[in-house]
């Protein structure tokens, strides 16, 4: 009878860790953007980058600091704006379970970025490619991501789905 008693335990206690691991399980993307507050009202003018490229402090800067918008000040209304600053800091960089986020913290430091091209992990992703192919009409500029980075909007920014238009 101890014997059974020792193995049910056993199992038990694999499953608790299985599961575990099954729910901190890093992934290669980021989680698509799911808050249609923040898709209507930034998406409208840019891509709905994924709250898990900035850390949360950096959104609050976008959010908040008068002027850290690289587009301008926004014009959002006080419950808007909230509802947005809640969803970016809560799916921060801190907070996503990707590994690309990961590697952007590290990279930060104690940096407070307000461009995602500014991150030093972006940056040296993109260090062979010249200003002048960010120039391009097709693209625009280095925050264009979904130019290149045809998943981009799934959260998928492997170097294998990219196409550099002409």
């Amino acid at each position: 009878m101890k014997l059974r008693n020792l193995i049910v335990l056993a199992s038990l206690i694999l499953s608790c860790i299985s599961a575990f691991a099954d729910d901190h399980k890093e992934s290669k993307t980021l989680p698509k953007v799911t808050n249609e507050l923040y898709k209507t009202n930034c998406g409208t003018c840019h891509f709905a980058y994924q709250p898990g490229l900035l850390p949360a402090k950096s959104w609050q800067k976008i959010i908040d600091v008068p002027g850290a918008h690289p587009g301008g000040d926004l014009s959002l209304e006080k419950k808007a704006k909230a509802e947005i600053r809640k969803y970016l800091t809560q799916n921060s960089a801190e907070n996503a379970r990707s590994k690309r986020s990961r590697k952007i913290l590290a990279s930060i430091g104690s940096d407070v970025p307000t461009r995602i091209s500014e991150v030093p992990y972006i940056r040296q992703k993109h260090h062979e490619i010249k200003d002048n192919v960010f120039a391009r009409k097709s693209i625009g500029s280095r925050g264009n991501c979904i130019a290149c980075h045809r998943t981009a909007e799934n959260g998928d920014y492997d170097d294998d789905n990219v196409t550099i238009p002409k």
